[in-house]
C-alpha cells in the first residue's frame, strides 16, 4: 500500500485529503507543522507528501528541504494559497514535482498522485 503525508496547518484540508485519498487506496498520515512532518518521514519513509508552502513555524520550503537531503526519493507536491512564483519555483528547484494553488480541485490533485505512484 503507498503511503502520503499530508501536511497543512489547516485541519479542514488535512481531514479532507486523508479522507478521500484513503478511500482511494493509499495509507495516510497527517502533520500539523514540520517538527511531525519529518518524524513522519522518518518512521514511515512515506511514497509521497503533499506540503503545504506556509506553515507557522518551520515554512514549506524548509520542510522540503530537510526531506530532500535524506530522501530525495520522496515526491513532494506543494500547495499554496498565495500565487507567490518566486517560492513557487524555489520549491521545483528543491525538488517538488508540482504545485497546487488552493483553493485546488480534488479530482485534480488525485489524478496528479495516480501519475506519481501506482496504489
Amino acid at each position: 500500500m503507498q503511503k502520503i503525508l499530508v501536511v497543512d496547518d489547516q485541519y479542514g484540508i488535512r481531514v479532507l485529503l486523508c479522507e478521500i485519498l484513503q478511500k482511494d487506496g493509499y495509507k495516510m498520515f497527517e502533520a500539523a507543522n514540520g517538527v511531525k512532518a519529518l518524524q513522519i518521514v522518518e518512521e514511515e519513509q512515506p511514497d509521497l507528501v503533499l506540503l503545504d508552502m506556509k506553515i507557522p513555524g518551520m515554512d514549506g520550503l524548509e520542510i522540503l528541504r530537510r526531506i530532500k537531503e535524506d530522501h530525495a526519493h520522496i515526491n513532494v507536491i506543494m500547495m499554496t494559497a498565495y500565487g507567490e512564483l518566486n517560492l513557487i519555483n524555489e520549491a521545483m528547484n528543491l525538488g517538488a514535482i508540482t504545485h497546487f494553488a488552493k483553493p485546488f480541485d480534488i479530482d485534480d490533485i488525485r489524478e496528479v498522485i495516480k501519475k506519481c505512484i501506482a496504489v
